[in-house]
């Protein structure tokens, strides 16, 4: 998703269009990540780009993309710049580590 979005629109409240932007990202995440896994890879990883314009958008990072609509929110943007790109990726599982914690159990 390369986009870009309007927080000032005729007949709308601001509040309203921000959540509508909100919702219409979570969609688009939501489809994203039911898409089919290449083997190999077991979750979808999501490059973010925020910005007022897409030549001044920076990468954000997947959880702080909320906040960045809020922010253009109150700082009264009129629009701003959104790109997800979604790309499949292997993440180990993170392994439990029993001997660290026998061992702060003991010092407590």
């Amino acid at each position: 998703m390369k986009k870009t979005f309007q927080l000032i629109v005729a007949n709308k409240n601001k509040d309203r269009q921000v959540e509508s932007i909100k919702n219409e990202v979570r969609k688009y995440i939501k489809r994203e990540r039911t898409k089919r896994l290449p083997e190999n890879c077991n979750y979808w990883n999501f490059d973010c780009k925020f910005g007022k314009t897409a030549e001044e958008a920076s990468e954000i990072r997947f959880v702080d993309i909320t906040k960045s609509i809020d922010i253009a929110a109150s700082e009264n943007l009129d629009s701003f710049y959104l790109e997800l790109i979604a790309r499949a990726e292997f993440r180990k599982p993170k392994e439990k580590n029993q001997e660290n914690s026998e061992d702060e159990e003991i010092e407590d």
